[in-house]
């Protein structure tokens, strides 16, 4: 197969996969979710040559690359809207959340969004994307040990956290008790 052949079978076979892992990672914000994907093909194509033969951990690998430099972009514009004072809460467009729009297992997320960026990333790695050791090494650029390493330590920190937050089981759901203040470390 050509490198255009590999590409677009690439393409074809892990568009959609490629578009899931954006997507949890901006929370449902669709028009960013198609730019970032858009990037990833688009460097895909310009570096066709170097696809692997199972190209899915490669692609994950420059997604998150492509995801970081558009995180700075949105840090950017936000400080920019600041700045000049368009924000929600100075046009009185502020939204509260009602206590009940907590939904079950909000914890588990609770407890991943206190980890650091890159315990997050692996232990989404093998959960969300349903990588293998081997496979969450190429998407990290790093060797199998060092991937195995980081996941062991980031399970450790997410238990810590899960164990930090207290959880409660009401009425057969968990959920963290909120009576006492919580501490946001990173373990």
């Amino acid at each position: 197969m050509s490198n255009d052949e590999t590409f677009a079978a690439a393409y074809r076979e892990h568009y959609w996969a490629v578009s899931r892992y954006v997507a949890r990672r901006l929370d449902g914000r669709s028009s960013d979710v198609e730019e970032v994907v858009a990037e990833v093909f688009t460097v895909a194509w310009r570096r066709r040559s170097d696809l692997p033969p199972s190209p899915l951990p490669w692609l994950y690998g420059v997604a998150r690359h492509c995801l970081a430099n558009a995180v700075r972009g949105y840090g950017r514009r936000r400080r920019l809207l600041d700045r000049i004072g368009n924000d929600e809460s100075a046009h009185g467009r502020q939204v509260v959340d009602s206590p009940d729009s907590v939904s079950p297992g909000d914890w588990v997320h609770e407890a991943l969004a206190r980890l650091s960026p890159a315990d997050q990333e692996v232990l989404r790695l093998t959960a969300w994307e349903e990588l293998g050791v081997d496979e969450v090494a190429v998407a990290l650029g790093c060797g199998t040990r060092a991937a195995a390493m980081r996941l062991h330590r980031a399970r450790r920190r997410l238990r810590a956290e899960i164990d930090r937050m207290d959880i409660t089981v009401a009425g057969g759901t968990a959920s963290p008790r909120r009576d006492t203040p919580k501490e946001h470390g990173h373990g």
